[in-house]
């Protein structure tokens, strides 16, 4: 019978611990530091375990670590790093979370060019440093702009006729902004999405005020707000077995759900909307 998976890794694992030169314990920190940063922006922005795992562990390793143990979860990273006879373990939580796929694409390059050893430790504290303060990619204008126009355009998709989709434009581009300002301010996460949901569908409404069924731009104008990243990730990550957080991201995307459903109730009430 051959030797079963699990244990060709744990003996190529043991080969390289015993195959790499040890460093020694101070640079040996210095690689937990660089790999627990880049494993902190990964998962601060929205990467899914699976690419954060294989970054760190990449970035780790090529910095001369033998092995790296990593454990994510849906708010922390934990690395173990090994070399020759020494370890350390470190912690790192990540409070605010998000989506900047930008980001998460910058990181990842820069461990290949850790692997083509193109970048020291030096050079990947530099890159981490300055994509840790990377400007948004898109003007903010432009996102409410763009924001406002897809939302609009799936109006149009729903049915609705051009007043609607300028409707809806003006709706879903001012709840951007909200939701931009109130972001700016760190207000709490699903407050920004309930403030955000009840002001597109505030503004949604006065669609009655031409004459013009409302339901329409009522539910194209929220759609800024669905928590796609969320529940793809979460599908994603409890397919590749990381179940935990696999679980607590669907339970974000549920909640965020819940709280536009729930913006939404506030504002047709407000204005006396009968119903979607």
């Amino acid at each position: 019978m051959g030797i079963p998976s699990n244990t060709n890794r744990a003996l190529a694992r043991e080969d390289l611990i015993h195959d790499k030169p040890a460093l020694d314990r101070e640079v040996l920190r210095d690689v937990i530091d660089l790999a627990l940063w880049a494993g902190q922006l990964l998962l601060q922005h929205g990467a899914e375990t699976e690419r954060v795992e294989e970054t760190v562990h990449r970035l780790g390793t090529m910095l001369g670590a033998a092995w790296m143990d990593i454990l994510v979860s849906p708010n922390a990273v934990v690395i173990t790093t090994i070399s020759g006879e020494e370890f350390r373990t470190k912690v790192r939580r990540v409070v605010n979370l998000g989506v900047n796929l930008n980001i998460v694409a910058e990181v990842n390059d820069l461990s290949y060019q850790v692997e083509m050893g193109k970048l020291d430790r030096l050079g990947v504290r530099r890159e981490l440093t300055r994509i840790g303060v990377m400007p948004p990619l898109y003007n903010r204008w432009l996102v409410v702009f763009m924001v406002g126009l897809a939302c609009a355009a799936f109006s149009r998709l729903f049915g609705g006729d051009w007043m609607v989709f300028a409707v809806t434009f003006a709706a879903s581009a001012v709840a951007m902004f909200v939701r931009q300002e109130l972001v700016r301010a760190f207000f709490n996460p699903l407050m920004v999405v309930i403030v955000t949901a009840f002001v597109a569908g505030v503004l949604a409404s006065t669609a009655t005020l031409f004459d013009l069924t409302p339901q329409t731009a009522l539910a194209s104008s929220v759609l800024l707000l669905v928590p796609g990243v969320h529940l793809i990730n979460s599908v994603e990550d409890m397919i590749k077995g990381h179940m935990v957080t696999g679980v607590v991201r669907g339970v974000t995307g549920a909640l965020i759900s819940l709280c536009i459903a729930l913006g939404m109730l506030l504002a047709m009430q407000l204005m006396g909307i009968p119903g979607l």
